[in-house]
């Protein structure tokens, strides 16, 4: 049984007492290690400095200093007082918030002893943040949609490399608009042909997804080493440019770290928000999750299974597509072997950790991204850690999710079942 359920009576989640105490345990580990490592022989005259001011934007912000101990035991004392109240009452349906807030204090202590002396650009690195999550909450989307429809797909990565690749040679010999729908076209060919395989031929879902990645990988390094790299012309599609939402583009702070991007970030948005709705407020999304739930009540209620999971897992394909082409068209502008280094295994632990939800996993997505940019930033400070670690930090925070450290995921029912019409 999981450590959380859900009462019938009221509708809030029961935290078990084992895993009340251990949260406790874990949040007043956070506290003493902020009071024990970053604490630990800090000039008590030292300050840090936050710069607010990402550039792009008229409204220039002046930099925040502050005292760098002062801070950190502040967050340490608040970490100790969060970590207290979980382990003697817990915050029951408010476990989610304590974990983030006490994750947010502890991040933000380190940034602080990380800046301690020097400088660091906050609010570029939330907006490098803002980038990084693109693929991968767009690529958790696409898993939601197989899932949510009883279709797993591990495939994402493989559509995501493709769909990159055929993105650049097409808006290189054409327009950044045509090969933006061809990289999409890209993911929902490869969708269907997963879908054929799982559905159709009832192929385990696990080994179709992965024979699509293997031939992903292949296809691209071959295309890329025997024709991209010799005629470079078909290797040079450019970038969509950003564009500055008006008014709202000069917010302070604001302004340049949510609206001066391009149409993948704002898409990353509109998505999110258009997936929730259909998903959730319509028949079309009732549909779906009921056929990926219980597929056999679905069927005797007349709604075509086979049909159902066929659209789910092509449209999931197409914004596996979408979400490569970004590596492309909307970054660098051209086209090198395995470029997405495995971001469409890390978007499905941003699915899971958001719980099969498009916006849980959009701030799965900001999490991962935010683990990127942190390295990037480290790496200017010159912190005493080894880059190699600082680089694998996205992948880290991706086992402890996988691992289950933030709870247990209520994944559709049928998830990997292949239907069988009786």
């Amino acid at each position: 049984m999981s450590a959380e359920t859900l009462t019938k009576e009221t509708g809030e989640i029961y935290v078990s007492q084992t895993r009340r105490r251990v949260l406790g345990i874990v949040f007043l580990g956070v506290a003493l290690l902020i009071w024990l490592v970053f604490m630990r022989g800090l000039d008590p005259e030292m300050t840090s400095t936050m710069r607010l001011y990402p550039g792009g934007s008229t409204v220039v912000v002046e930099d925040w200093e502050f005292n760098t101990l002062n801070a950190l035991r502040i967050l340490a004392v608040g970490c100790a007082v969060v970590g207290a109240y979980q382990l003697v009452r817990g915050f029951k349906n408010l476990t989610g918030l304590a974990f983030a807030l006490i994750g947010g204090m502890f991040i933000f202590a380190f940034l602080s002893w990380a800046a301690s002396g020097g400088r660091l650009n906050l609010a570029g690195m939330l907006r490098i943040m803002f980038i990084r999550s693109v693929p991968l909450t767009i690529g958790a989307m696409s898993g939601i949609l197989c899932e949510r429809a009883g279709v797993v797909n591990i495939a994402i990565e493989g559509m995501m490399l493709t769909a990159a690749m055929v993105g650049t040679i097409v808006g290189s010999l054409g327009t950044l608009w045509f090969g933006l729908l061809a990289a999409v076209l890209t993911g929902g060919l490869l969708g269907l042909v997963h879908a054929v395989m799982s559905i159709k031929y009832r192929t385990d879902q696990i080994i179709s997804g992965t024979v699509i990645n293997i031939f992903a990988v292949g296809i691209t390094s071959f295309v890329s080493a025997k024709f991209m790299q010799a005629y470079p012309e078909i290797n040079s599609s450019g970038i969509f440019k950003p564009y500055e939402i008006p008014v709202l583009g000069q917010i302070p702070v604001l302004g340049p770290v949510l609206f001066r991007h391009n149409i993948f970030i704002y898409s990353m948005i509109i998505f999110v928000i258009l997936l929730t709705f259909l998903l959730f407020k319509t028949r079309w999304g009732l549909r779906l999750r009921s056929v990926g739930e219980h597929p056999k009540a679905a069927d005797t209620l007349g709604i075509n299974v086979f049909k159902t999971r066929y659209m789910a897992v092509i449209l999931g394909g197409m914004m596996a597509g979408f979400a490569g082409a970004y590596f492309t068209l909307g970054s660098v502008g051209r086209f090198d072997s395995a470029m997405t280094a495995g971001r469409g295994f890390i978007a499905l632990a941003a699915m899971i950790f958001g719980n099969w939800t498009p916006l849980g996993a959009m701030v799965a997505g900001l999490l991962f991204g935010f683990s990127d940019a942190l390295a990037a930033s480290l790496a200017l400070l010159r912190v005493k850690i080894p880059s190699e670690f600082l680089l694998m930090t996205p992948y880290l925070i991706t086992m402890i999710v996988l691992a289950g450290v933030v709870g247990r995921g209520q994944m559709p029912a049928a998830d990997g079942q292949p239907y069988i019409k009786e």
